[in-house]
């Protein structure tokens, strides 16, 4: 899952706005399709009839569209057409499935930041989000662009697990939230918190969608992307992450970096220590030996948001991110209310102080 900023001089030659524009159907009426997705099981599908065909351009959703870019690495992108709107075969031999994957999660995570946070669309501004599937030719990765709000995705570097799962999707979309509110850049410490800000809300959207052919879960990418997930109880465990905060944490790839604020989250979400959730078995170490109980996910999540769209900078390192998200939760919480505490005592079990 690249971030935006390193792709963002390609993708605008790629997805420029006019190239983009170039390619909206001229549609007449909104329809509910129905999807066949390779991780999502059988998804209902916000598309256009335009006359001639249905098309992946949901109006209900700020005119969200997912477009099919040919294997190219050159092309804006051309329209899925489809003649009774059932889209996909559940498999990525069919060349829909990867797009209804992906216009499913992409609405998934409209409704999510419009119910948690009343926000319309990625960047605020109710416009959706256009998506881009199979880029490029192996092409194992995904990114947003910046200068089109668009998401590009590849088939995958191992043939027939293009990384559309709903997570991925999700941390794409989060991108976009970063760039239009705090835009942390993408170097030491602020790019871990990009990086850790993208996995907070794609877990979070994940359980918000229910959805129980993929049902929510603390594991980044474990159905789309190749090795071990990022897990967010305990980040080592994918061999690179840190558990906790350290001074050459800044000199790490992003991804890796990110391990304290997932670690953080998950803290405060959940507590400490061993526990089974929704059937996965979590095991949740703390620096201090601390024993943590949890606040809950929504709570967790609307803290990390207000202080990452209110406190939080370009440059803002771990230590701006504890201070940030303590003056998030004394606005939602009170300064001396237990939501408040458990954010200073989650920061201090990675070694944030």
């Amino acid at each position: 899952m690249s971030h935006p900023r390193r792709l963002a001089a390609a993708a605008a030659v790629l997805l420029g706005a006019a190239a983009l524009a170039a390619t909206t159907p001229q549609t007449t009426a909104t329809a509910t399709g129905t999807g066949h997705s390779q991780y999502s099981g059988t998804v209902p599908l916000g598309t256009t009839y335009t006359g001639t065909a249905y098309q992946l351009t949901d109006p209900s959703r700020g005119g969200q569209r997912t477009l099919d870019a040919l294997n190219q690495t050159n092309n804006p992108g051309v329209p899925f057409n489809d003649a009774d709107n059932v889209w996909g075969d559940g498999t990525p031999a069919h060349r829909q499935t990867a797009a209804v994957d992906v216009h499913y999660a992409t609405a998934v995570t409209w409704d999510f930041y419009k119910a948690a946070f009343n926000r319309n669309g990625v960047r605020g501004d109710g416009v959706g989000t256009t998506s881009r599937v199979h880029y490029g030719t192996g092409f194992g990765n995904a990114f947003w662009s910046d200068s089109c709000a668009c998401v590009t995705y590849g088939d995958g570097a191992t043939p027939g697990r293009p990384p559309t799962s709903l997570d991925v999707v999700g941390h794409e979309l989060a991108h976009g939230l970063t760039a239009s509110t705090a835009r942390l850049g993408y170097s030491g410490e602020p790019g871990a918190l990009n990086e850790g800000t993208s996995d907070i809300l794609a877990t979070a959207g994940e359980f918000f969608a229910g959805n129980e052919a993929d049902p929510g879960d603390y594991l980044l990418g474990e159905r789309a992307l190749e090795g071990p997930p990022r897990r967010m109880d305990r980040p080592s465990a994918d061999g690179v992450s840190r558990d906790h905060w350290s001074p050459d944490l800044a000199a790490l790839d992003p991804h890796a970096a990110s391990g304290p604020a997932r670690h953080f989250y998950y803290l405060l979400a959940e507590g400490s220590g061993p526990k089974v959730i929704d059937g996965v078995a979590y095991d949740s170490p703390t620096y201090d030996n601390s024993k943590l109980p949890g606040i809950g996910r929504d709570k967790a999540t609307r803290i990390w948001y207000r202080a990452l769209t209110l406190y939080m900078r370009s440059s803002t390192n771990y230590s701006g991110a504890r201070t940030a998200t303590l003056r998030a939760a004394a606005d939602l919480y009170g300064p001396t209310a237990p939501e408040t505490a458990h954010v200073a005592a989650a920061w201090t079990a990675v070694n944030v102080r």
